[in-house]
């Protein structure tokens, strides 16, 4: 069967001919926006989008926010394709109600975070930040760190990049300790890792690491409370969402030395400009190891979720299904809501 042309659009960098190829030989017109050095599709407002989406079908998207005002906006757009896994800046209700798609790129960047996590952890406990700020002030004095080996990890959040930190973790011999709202007896068994609650696990780890999407219930999840639950000098790691952690409670823990460090990846000031200062702060610090929201940016990741992304659009535009795992609304429905 030959397939009419269908109008893609792309507001993601780094979108790779491999998937590029995909959705043309599938029949669509692919799109690339040309955005501003710097600039992500997050920082694109309610007309930017609507221009450069006018037409289109399919849509695969970074961290714009996509609005019942957007989609009502563009009749014609069927699926909104996340190169990611997160998908709070959509509204789903609209979605489901005026009948589009949302898929998520599930499992394409799970190694990818999971890598990042684990980096953050050997880089704190080793203090390779301070280390080297040393040694280009010309000293080569030893700071003690501290292992990870064998160490006590607590884990909040077991979806697919929590169980792939936790596969990591195995090779370091830790004690991992998990909070999570489904607990799995078979998954405890073959991993040996143990289910606590978050009080429990914040009060026992030496390094905690955050893996749960971002909704009301997880909303500060850390905050000033659950700091005074945490082990004097222990590490937190933050590769999910900034809101998950309370960055102003968090800079007051480290300016107090309550805690040994943090590495983040995302911050409360991705979504509350407001917050920059906090931000800005906290990159500041020799105890802080950070990054620009960049755990799913390696070749490798970017180009399995933006596969996952291109298969779901094509999948859609086809009148078929995407896989279970990627849909978080689908329209076609009449019932609609998550998969």
């Amino acid at each position: 069967m030959t397939l009419s042309k269908r109008r893609v659009v792309v507001t993601q960098r780094f979108f790779d001919e491999a998937a590029l190829a995909y959705l043309e030989q599938a029949g669509c017109e692919v799109v690339i926006a040309d955005l501003p050095q710097g600039q992500a599709d997050g920082g694109l407002d309610h007309d930017s989008l609507a221009a450069l989406l006018t037409g289109a079908q399919g849509w695969i998207v970074g961290h714009a926010k996509v609005t019942r005002f957007l989609l009502m906006a563009l009749p014609h757009l069927a699926v909104i394709a996340r190169r990611g896994v997160g998908y709070e800046r959509v509204d789903l209700e609209a979605a489901n109600e005026l009948g589009r798609v949302v898929t998520i790129a599930a499992g394409g960047n799970d190694a990818s975070v999971a890598d990042q996590a684990i980096g953050m952890m050997i880089a704190l406990g080793r203090r390779f930040r301070e280390a080297q700020a040393q040694m280009n002030a010309g000293s080569w004095s030893i700071l003690m760190g501290t292992d990870l080996y064998r160490k006590t990890v607590g884990v909040i959040g077991l979806g697919r990049i929590g169980r792939s930190v936790v596969q990591r973790l195995s090779g370091f011999e830790a004690e991992v300790l998990v909070a999570t709202s489904r607990p799995d007896p078979e998954y405890a068994a073959r991993t040996g890792v143990r289910y606590v609650d978050v009080e429990t696990l914040l009060a026992q780890s030496d390094y905690v690491t955050l893996h749960a999407p971002l909704s009301p219930a997880t909303r500060h999840t850390i905050d000033a409370t659950a700091i005074d639950r945490m082990r004097p000098g222990a590490f937190l790691i933050n590769t999910a969402r900034g809101g998950l952690v309370s960055d102003r409670d968090l800079l007051a823990a480290l300016e107090a030395g309550r805690l040994g460090g943090a590495g983040l990846d995302v911050f409360e000031s991705e979504s509350d400009p407001a917050l920059q200062p906090v931000t800005d702060a906290l990159i500041a610090r020799a105890d802080v190891i950070a990054a620009p929201h960049a755990g799913a940016s390696t070749r490798e990741g970017l180009g399995r979720t933006n596969m996952v992304a291109a298969r779901c659009v094509v999948a859609v535009l086809d009148g078929q299904d995407p896989p279970a795992q990627c849909v978080v609304a689908d329209g076609r429905r009449p019932a609609g809501g998550r998969a």
